[in-house]
């Protein structure tokens, strides 16, 4: 049957010189024939149709076994590993240390000429320090071959539009709020609009916290896959590939910083204080949003939602009141 079907089609090829009807009956009997193979075979392939083709998911003991063997591996060769496994991969950064040692690590793994980039993906809060957006122009002057995607927090370009919208200093008043907009949100929408699958983080054991326990390979709740390539590395470790590779660096790291994020939240440390201990010092806190639960948000932004439904309700009780006296 496909012997006839691949007859049939090269009777209708262009080079047959036949009609546009034609031509489009090759293209519909190629696409059945596709979808054929797919059925009788029992099997995808990279050239299926959308329809047949799975998202990329992990089951529970693939994931287990998988960190377990990625454990193992170096950097590099996770880096590798990603390239050769994860469609829709791109890298979240702020351009901290660990961040700039992946890019670096990616730029020497795709040295032939027409190897496929990672992309970057930056949230500007729009707080961010001088200093990191002047590391943002040498990156890109450096790794001019890779895409950088900056995301702001929506329909605001500035801080002054920010504070006009929302309020001045609204990381004090409503901090969940603040990490919301400036944050979560911005990175929800540049994943939604790129199709992201699967991210590549900065994040690492020794940074201390939540990120003490840390895999390699981690699946948030809305499924987006998330690889922390340099998760069993050192500070030092981070900061001795940086100095020997010439990696652009934020200035900021030789003021006494090691975590650096918005200026508001951002404090230099002590020696023998965690690494991340100078992000918003003296709060119960050590994450901005986007490494938290989804569904935190979510409960946050119904709750938010009953709150406005129920000051609207009160006021128009109010006012009824009014007019009744």
């Amino acid at each position: 049957m496909f012997a006839l079907i691949a007859r049939f089609s090269s009777i209708l090829t262009p080079q047959s010189a036949g009609t546009p009807e034609q031509e489009m009956g090759a293209e519909l009997f190629a696409k059945e024939a596709m979808s054929a193979r797919d059925v009788e075979s029992g099997y995808a392939s990279g050239s299926s149709s959308d329809a047949v083709m799975p998202e990329v998911f992990f089951t529970k003991p693939h994931l287990k076994f998988l960190n377990q063997q990625l454990q193992k591996l170096g950097p590099e060769a996770i880096l590798q590993w990603c390239l050769l496994s994860l469609p829709n991969l791109y890298q979240t950064t702020a351009f901290g240390l660990t961040g700039l040692v992946t890019l670096d690590m990616l730029s020497k793994i795709n040295t032939v000429k027409d190897a496929s980039q990672i992309d970057l993906i930056f949230l500007d809060t729009l707080y961010h320090f001088q200093e990191t957006l002047d590391l943002v122009d040498r990156v890109k002057r450096r790794y001019s071959r890779v895409n950088l995607h900056i995301y702001k927090p929506q329909d605001v370009e500035t801080a002054a539009e920010f504070e006009a919208k929302h309020g001045e200093r609204l990381w004090e008043s409503n901090s969940d709020l603040y990490d919301w907009v400036a944050k979560v949100e911005p990175a929800q929408r540049a994943y939604s609009e790129l199709q992201v699958r699967a991210v590549l983080t900065g994040r690492r054991r020794s940074q201390g916290g939540k990120r003490g326990d840390l895999d390699i390979i981690e699946v948030d709740d809305a499924g987006l896959v998330k690889i922390n390539p340099l998760a069993n590395w050192s500070f030092k470790q981070v900061q001795d590939y940086i100095k020997e590779n010439g990696v652009p660096y934020n200035e900021l790291l030789d003021g006494g910083y090691k975590s650096i994020g918005d200026w508001h939240s951002t404090q230099p440390i002590k020696e023998g204080e965690d690494e991340r201990s100078g992000r918003w010092k003296g709060q119960a806190k050590s994450e901005c949003g986007i490494h938290n639960s989804r569904s935190k948000y979510a409960q946050y932004l119904r709750e938010q939602q009953l709150k406005r439904q129920n000051d609207a309700l009160i006021q128009t009780l109010q006012s009824k009141l009014k007019v009744e006296a």
